[in-house]
């Protein structure tokens, strides 16, 4: 949760970029953070569980309107977020990665996961995230997402 990420970060004293100091750019980070609950994460969370979860569990596949809607919702907050929040910066709060991309990105794997790769035709959404994950190590990353990387296989 955020409230997890904010307490780490301020009890393990990180790096600053991680939540910074400055105040217009800790805005920046909180902004994100208070805005991506009710459409990053919400829209992404409602395609994976339209595409993945809700077919794994009931053993049939949804109608396809369904997760037409479900898809245009996450395009229409994509959108958004590449206009209001990434702009023409390497990271959302500027020049170096900070917790708002981390949540970001995390959240963005699900649709991914589920077989939707809402980066293509999308470079500057995908160039973000080649940031992203050299910030955080790459190898990292993977391991990080190693598992639900595999949830299309149950």
């Amino acid at each position: 949760s955020i409230a997890i990420l904010l307490y780490l970060v301020q009890k393990f004293k990180t790096p600053d970029h991680w939540y910074p100091s400055d105040l217009q750019k800790r805005a920046r980070v909180d902004e994100y953070l208070s805005w991506q609950h009710a459409n990053i994460r919400a829209k992404g969370s409602k395609l994976f569980l339209t595409k993945v979860l809700l077919p794994l569990f009931t053993g049939q596949p949804l109608p396809p309107e369904k997760l037409e809607f479900a898809t245009e919702e996450l395009n229409i907050a994509l959108k958004q977020f590449e206009e209001k929040f990434l702009q023409d910066k390497p990271f959302i709060a500027g020049t170096e990665v900070s917790l708002a991309d981390l949540v970001a990105l995390v959240e963005l794997m699900q649709p991914v996961c589920a077989g939707y790769d809402l980066f293509e035709e999308r470079p500057k959404l995908t160039e973000w995230r080649r940031r992203v994950e050299e910030a955080v190590g790459k190898q990292l990353f993977q391991e990080a997402h190693e598992e639900i990387m595999n949830i299309k296989n149950l």
